[in-house]
């Protein structure tokens, strides 16, 4: 019997094997189509033990089914479901509109996969063996699904529209001959993209892909040897969180989209490659806890221009390579110093932040030597931006130490002349953030001058009208330029003193212009 004739009536095509006329007749029935031994090493979809051709059906077949199969039974619905089944040749559905529910498990597909523009309803692949699987522009309405599987030379859904939610937990994907594992470019998943426990040896591609709720990298390892990036996401768009994070190990395999409970066994998220997160767009919050970025010397964790409302920065330092947070503008910032990389390994250039939530102990000091390590040439930026955020959160102290810091760092590319000033400016009133320190100064020098003054000679300018000496007020009105006390130019100094009341007026006037500096900046601050 030819092909197509007979089908609408399910009549069995007269060249079908035993196996696959058994499972024409479980898709008609809508049943599973089992076809395992028994032995759990002879059934390894992915081991070495050879499959027979009584476990095995012709690609030709079940496109055939799928595309134009024979009407389900009286009172059943026809889908396709498959257990331990072998696939020979090249399945090929591209451009096709299946109907039928497809879910195959433990199945060993000989070659590739080629769904491009495909329509599904819903399809699943569950610890499959499968060469590669391309799927550019394929459409499902409800969900992709193909954890544990194996891709021996990737995974391309470039464009693919999923209905619900795309699921790639405990997958093994190996590199395809462009070097990448996943190629997800312009991908849109209406829910959730769980890929937990992924194993990815190549790049995997997010570019301008859209994620409907949340991006789920748990436990994840990403390792590419062969190229700058290990996970290569611009432009992506997640509306709620985006995980980094640990996953569950147990019995089975805690991959639920929790958060492993204390005290259970976890696999931490792992990156073996760059990161490229550039003008990401999360709605949520980056969560980045106990993740282990391994770098090379010219790799980088690119977060350049992202935006999120939270940025979970607490995974392992890297030893190597660059933090790029340039233009990132964040709400909510909760760090650790430990997981910040050293001077010359940080950028933030434009990065904007509004709350601190620091982790464990992250003193001042510290943070101090974090904006440090992000300006390898002097910038205000990172200073102020430090200090204006402490002082929303009430710390006024703290705020005036990092701009005291910010302007110690300055004095460090002036010119001489100009730094000398500076310690001066440091050393008496700490640039004005430390107002205090100019009335212990003026009490010390009035102190030393009232005393020295006492022993000068000091024969009145006009003989007739003169005030009474005092040397305590004659020191004062030298100290302060612009108050007139009426002792200064009414006694006459010779000799030594008069170098003696020319160093107390000079130090007046550098106390007086300190403290008017200082009381600018707290001015223009307030």
């Amino acid at each position: 019997m030819t092909e197509g004739a007979g089908i609408r009536t399910g009549d069995l095509p007269d060249d079908l094997t035993a196996s696959e006329a058994g499972m024409w007749q479980a898709f008609r029935n809508g049943s599973v189509y089992d076809l395992r031994s028994g032995d759990s090493v002879v059934d390894d979809p992915h081991g070495g033990h050879p499959w027979g051709p009584e476990r095995s059906v012709r690609a030709r077949i079940v496109a055939w089914l799928l595309l134009d199969g024979p009407p389900a039974l009286a009172g059943r619905v026809s889908s396709l479901k498959l257990t331990g089944v072998q696939i020979v040749d090249t399945l090929e559905l591209a451009g096709g509109t299946i109907v039928p529910y497809v879910e195959l498990k433990g199945c060993r597909f000989e070659k590739e996969i080629l769904l491009p523009e495909a329509h599904f309803t819903t399809l699943r692949l569950v610890d499959c063996s499968v060469p590669r699987l391309e799927a550019a522009r394929v459409h499902t309405e409800g969900d992709l699904h193909l954890p544990r599987c194996r891709f021996q030379n990737g995974v391309r859904l470039t464009d693919a529209h999923i209905g619900t939610d795309l699921l790639l937990n405990q997958a093994v994907v190996y590199r395809d001959r462009r070097g990448c594992s996943i190629t997800a470019d312009g991908m849109t998943v209406g829910q959730d993209l769980q890929a937990e426990m992924l194993e990815s040896h190549g790049e995997l591609s997010l570019r301008s892909a859209k994620i409907g709720v949340s991006l789920s990298l748990r436990g994840a390892q990403l390792n590419n040897p062969y190229t700058r990036l290990a996970l290569n996401a611009p432009q992506l768009t997640v509306e709620r969180t985006m995980y980094l994070t640990p996953a569950g190990v147990g019995n089975p395999l805690l991959t639920s989209g929790t958060t492993p409970a204390r005290g259970t066994r976890v696999q931490r998220f792992e990156c073996r490659g760059g990161v490229r997160l550039d003008d990401g767009r999360f709605g949520d919050a980056v969560d980045l806890d106990r993740a282990r970025f391994v770098l090379d010397e010219d790799q980088e964790l690119s977060l350049r221009r992202l935006q999120t409302p939270e940025l979970r920065f607490l995974g392992e330092r890297p030893g190597r390579g660059k933090v790029i947070l340039s233009g990132a503008r964040i709400v909510t910032l909760i760090d650790r110093w430990t997981s910040w990389p050293g001077p010359g390994d940080l950028h933030m250039g434009g990065f904007t932040y509004e709350n601190l939530v620091p982790q464990d102990a992250f003193p001042l000091t510290r943070r101090l030597e974090w904006v440090a390590a992000a300006t390898a040439e002097y910038a205000p930026e990172p200073y102020e931006r430090l200090a204006a955020v402490l002082r929303n959160s009430g710390e006024d102290e703290d705020a005036r130490e990092v701009l005291l810091a910010k302007q110690r760092r300055r004095r460090e590319t002036l010119p001489l002349a100009a730094k000398l000033w500076g310690y001066a400016q440091d050393w008496t009133v700490a640039y004005g953030y430390r107002p205090g320190r100019a009335a212990v100064w003026m009490a010390v020098l009035w102190a030393a001058a009232s005393i020295a003054f006492a022993h000068a000679s000091h024969p009145p300018v006009n003989k007739d009208g003169h005030p009474e000496w005092n040397p305590s007020l004659f020191a004062l009105d030298l100290l302060l330029p612009f108050i007139d006390l009426g002792q200064q130019g009414q006694w006459q100094m010779s000799g030594a003193w008069q170098w003696v009341q020319t160093v107390v007026i000079l130090l007046g006037w550098i106390l007086a212009t300190t403290v008017a500096a200082g009381a600018t900046r707290l001015l223009r601050r307030s």
